[in-house]
């Protein structure tokens, strides 16, 4: 099995089908009594709280299930984002020690109500052992959309997470089906027309944050995140610039297309959002030898550089240049600072 760090890399640009922000959820589980099932699609990573206590027991960041003292097993019904073909699982079981799930396997179903009992399961992970305190990965052989996942512990136990990836690459026909539309406030799908203007960014799409030249305070991956972001953890943010220059990111649509408005929130930052941003971009068809940040300082201006206010959602469409399809954008911020998300809107190249 691959180490964490190496497996997590490879799963960058995947999407959690099991993120509880995309609209996933725990829709039963056979016991909760030590900590509650909607804690296991936390898109935030587990955290420890030694000597934390509530009227449980010891305060535990995941699901967690009374020792059983009878026959059978324990149980939780997820309810996927949507439906997708799954590539990997992540069963994580971090700082759950001496009271982790021993033993897991996972059934689903790609219809049907998943609390009825003439509702028909097929297994896609076998019972399979599990480490405590730790990432358990697990290849998954299926070409089916599932659409519910069973998630069996053996006998009872604590589990931190649940990961269910899915590689919006390898699904290019859902693209021409349903997208996600990102708005002020809300997501929802809606079929692709001609011309019709969606976030080509966003995660649900396939949109992936790649590089940039800093992340000190923020991860690139929450730019795309659905909706605005809870607070100043929620974002992207860069240490403080004490050189000439500025600080970037550059990011992959889910599909080329042609941007029509951008729209750069800086919600929660106040006193560290970006003075300026600008934009470039290019249709890429493979990273010129294999560094895409080297190729970007050709690429053709999107945006000259616009001023931004803290703790808004700033939007630009007259200011964007007309240079036809892309695929990456790289967003400059001038000279730092931090950003909560980014939408590119704009319309699908279908030829």
């Amino acid at each position: 099995m691959p180490e964490p760090a190496e497996k997590t890399a490879q799963l960058i640009g995947m999407v959690n089908l099991a993120d509880a922000r995309l609209g996933a959820e725990v829709v039963h589980a056979t016991d909760e009594f030590f900590a509650p099932k909607e804690r296991l699609l936390n898109p935030d990573e587990p955290i420890s709280r030694p000597d934390t206590f509530d009227g449980k027991g010891q305060w535990m960041d995941g699901w967690e299930t009374r020792r059983r003292r009878r026959e059978g097993h324990d149980f939780c019904i997820i309810k996927l984002a949507r439906p997708g073909v799954i590539e990997q699982i992540d069963i994580d079981t971090r700082h759950f020690t001496g009271n982790f799930a021993p033993q897991c396997s996972i059934d689903a179903t790609a219809s049907g109500d998943p609390a009825n009992a003439a509702t028909k399961w097929t297994s896609i992970l076998p019972v399979s052992r599990l480490r405590g305190d730790d990432h358990n990965f697990f290849s998954i052989e299926s070409d089916v959309a599932w659409q519910n996942l069973r998630l069996n512990i053996f006998p009872d136990g604590g589990i931190a997470r649940l990961r269910v990836y899915c590689d919006e690459e390898k699904e290019p026909a859902r693209l021409d089906e349903a997208v996600l539309i990102s708005g002020e406030n809300d997501h929802h799908w809606s079929g692709i027309a001609d011309e019709e203007i969606i976030d080509l960014f966003a995660k649900e799409c396939g949109g992936q944050a790649l590089e940039c030249n800093d992340q000190h305070f923020g991860d690139i991956e929450r730019l795309n995140g659905p909706g605005r972001g809870k607070n100043m953890g929620d974002g992207w943010e860069t240490r403080r610039r004490r050189e000439p220059g500025f600080d970037w990111v550059i990011v992959k649509l889910g599909h080329p297309g042609i941007i029509k408005e951008v729209e750069i929130d800086t919600a929660h930052f106040r006193g560290n959002s970006p003075a300026g941003v600008s934009l470039n971009a290019a249709l890429v068809h493979q990273p010129a030898g294999g560094s895409l940040a080297a190729s970007s300082l050709n690429w053709p201006e999107l945006m000259p550089r616009q001023p931004v206010e803290p703790d808004t959602q700033n939007r630009f469409s007259v200011e964007l240049l007309d240079i036809g399809t892309v695929t990456h954008v790289r967003v400059n911020l001038h000279p730092d600072g931090g950003l909560s998300r980014v939408r590119l809107r704009g319309t699908i190249s279908r030829a």
